[in-house]
């Protein structure tokens, strides 16, 4: 067996990318898990070996996602992340180092071949009925609703006064469209309206800059860790809520070393008085604001100028300045709850842990649960309760998929 960094059978060590012509060495799993380090990192994608260590600091997905597949096997990964795969795999070429040796498992021993299998044949049979295809109907009524409920709301408070019966029914449209913002940017995010990924981009950069206030790359670093890894901690920046909050497997650590900085015993009761209430409000404006500082997205930074600006403006003829902060106040601490029952009722009830190396489908399998279909509900989760799905085939939104499953 060849050693790390040096063809199988053939002495003397090689570095850099193959070259074109020559053969390509080949490496065990041994070999390959002892590069998972910042600033030495290899990854397997179809059986070949890359050396990522330099490029990931350039990977448009950013680091962190890339880093945490880390001397494992990234196929299906690559697959469910990447939309043209023939376009990616010309950047791929220059990190090639070698390939897995013919003996050796196309991935680690600890990952479900079979399963593996199962689902890539389900990928391809829905692939092949065309599946995946965007319902264009389905997101001009979603477009119409977020624009409509905005309309409406600020039509009640210029129609009917500021009084507190019409200041909360607009807080309760404005609520509806800013929840149904986040389930469009979100598909927006995962490339599932248009064809193109670049109108995505920019159309999720409308939706998350001028109708919501937050910036898309903000939340596309979030979500794509919380993608590659769910329910991983350290890995997954959505479960990173201790010590305020425990969730699995890091509440028996907690235990152990008897670490007690709130009455953890009560959690599930105070949840709904901090967390719920203040995930938006609180916990994403701050680290959002502190992303675009630090990572200096200063078109982010005016997109979401343009929506405090845009909605002080509209109700300030109507209300104090207070008046209007109070608005904005019970409109984010609504749709927090509203967002908070989408996203945890999928994730909060499944494995949560640390790093267990599993393969991608066992991984997003553990970690999630659909929510039985209705017309409410479908319309409640912005279709988010056909998580497995989701998960698995990175594909959301209102899909003929959808349709296919709710038949």
């Amino acid at each position: 067996m060849g050693g790390v960094g040096e063809p199988s059978g053939e002495p003397g060590p090689r570095e850099g990318p193959a070259r074109l012509g020559e053969p390509l060495p080949t490496f065990y799993w041994e070999q390959i898990r002892l590069h998972n380090q910042p600033g030495d990192r290899w990854l397997v994608i179809e059986s070949r070996v890359y050396d990522i260590s330099r490029w990931a600091l350039r990977h448009p997905g950013g680091s962190l996602p890339l880093g945490h597949f880390g001397a494992e096997d990234a196929t299906d990964a690559f697959h469910a992340f990447h939309r043209d795969l023939s376009f990616v795999r010309k950047f791929l070429q220059p990190l090639l180092i070698g390939q897995l040796a013919p003996e050796e498992p196309r991935r680690d021993e600890s990952q479900n071949v079979q399963l593996v299998q199962d689902f890539r044949a389900l990928h391809q049979a829905a692939k092949d009925m065309k599946l995946f295809e965007p319902n264009h109907t389905f997101y001009i009524l979603v477009w119409g609703q977020i624009l409509g409920m905005e309309v409406l709301a600020w039509l009640i408070i210029y129609l009917f006064g500021s009084g507190w019966v019409p200041s909360t029914v607009a807080t309760l449209f404005l609520a509806i469209s800013q929840m149904h913002s986040w389930f469009m940017e979100h598909d927006l995010g995962h490339s599932s309206v248009f064809k193109k990924s670049e109108w995505n981009s920019l159309a999720q950069q409308f939706v998350m800059g001028h109708l919501k206030g937050f910036s898309s790359h903000w939340w596309n670093f979030r979500h794509f860790q919380h993608h590659a890894k769910p329910n991983v901690f350290c890995k997954d920046p959505d479960v990173a809520a201790a010590p305020i909050f425990l969730l699995g497997e890091i509440s028996v650590e907690y235990g152990r070393k008897k670490r007690r900085y709130l009455p953890y015993n009560h959690q599930h009761l105070y949840f709904f008085l901090i967390g719920a209430p203040l995930l938006t409000l609180v916990n994403f404006e701050v680290d959002n604001l502190i992303h675009m500082l630090v990572w200096r997205q200063w078109r982010d930074l005016f997109w979401a100028a343009s929506f405090y600006s845009r909605f002080f403006l509209s109700y300030l003829p109507f209300y104090s300045f207070s008046g209007v902060l109070l608005l904005y106040v019970a409109v984010r601490v609504l749709e927090s709850h509203w967002f908070v029952w989408v996203t945890q009722m999928s994730h909060i009830p499944k494995d949560m842990g640390y790093e267990k190396h599993r393969d991608w489908f066992s991984s997003q399998l553990a970690t999630t649960c659909n929510v039985e279909s209705s017309l409410i509900l479908d319309w409640f989760t912005g279709h988010l309760n056909f998580q497995i799905e989701h998960q698995t085939l990175k594909k959301s939104g209102n899909s003929w998929l959808e349709t296919y499953l709710q038949q």
